[in-house]
């Protein structure tokens, strides 16, 4: 049964040491940024992938929870991602447990990839059917993960044309400061609009012109031209 030492000894093995400082600067890893001291081993994504099939079916609970502590950015990611895998395979009590596991270690979940690739898949998979509060209190949270979390986790309600919650964490997130977070709110509004357009267009017409400029952006980028411009005057009227 695989530990998490020997699944930490096999993910240095697949790593590239010239593609480190890359893999720093793009996860924004200095002083003052978002992934400060973040540890990379540049695993490139499908080798990653590969590895985590081999892994994932024995891998235990508990040995996801100390791989999970590792300093390695694609030690985290493996963790979420052998979770991502086993959540719809295990009962109702399995699915519970990796629920709680995932939101009592959210500060582990620290990058925009941790999040994008697993909280729908966890999160809002377990809560599609459930009360979704505990989406709401992850939106007040200080922690940058956390909010972020929370609105991810409703592209799994999205993909059922289920949009209230999208639509009333995006007005709760909408001026957050983080420029990680007007991008996840643009994207989540985005999904939205794929499915049903003119309930994107019901809320921007009301939240466009103050919206953050990156948030909108995101938001519209399906559009043709003359919607996009449109959505981009109001708020440039606003401005003047």
């Amino acid at each position: 049964m695989p530990t998490a030492e020997t699944i930490i000894s096999d993910l240095k093995k697949l790593g590239n040491p010239d593609q480190v400082a890359h893999c720093q600067r793009f996860f924004k890893t200095a002083p003052g940024e978002y992934g400060e001291g973040d540890q990379f081993l540049a695993i490139r994504n499908p080798n990653l992938r590969a590895y985590i099939k081999t892994v994932w079916k024995e891998t235990s609970h508990e040995e996801v929870l100390q791989l999970l502590q590792s300093p390695f950015h694609e030690a985290r990611l493996c963790a979420l991602l052998i979770w991502v895998h086993q959540f719809p395979k295990t009962d109702d009590e399995g699915k519970k447990r990796i629920f709680e596991a995932y939101l009592d270690h959210t500060n582990r979940i620290n990058n925009w990839d941790l999040v994008d690739l697993s909280a729908y898949q966890i999160v809002g998979s377990y809560l599609k059917e459930k009360d979704r509060d505990v989406l709401y209190k992850l939106a007040e949270s200080k922690l940058l993960w956390d909010r972020r979390i929370a609105i991810i986790s409703t592209w799994i309600f999205i993909r059922n044309h289920d949009f209230a919650d999208t639509l009333e964490l995006a007005e709760k997130l909408l001026f957050n400061t983080e420029d990680l977070m007007h991008k996840a709110v643009g994207w989540m509004l985005r999904e939205v609009g794929k499915r049903e357009k003119q309930v994107l267009c019901d809320f921007l017409d009301e939240y466009a012109p103050t919206m953050p400029r990156t948030t909108l952006r995101y938001a519209i980028e399906k559009f043709n031209k003359e919607e996009r411009q449109h959505y981009m005057e109001l708020k440039q009227k606003l401005q003047k």
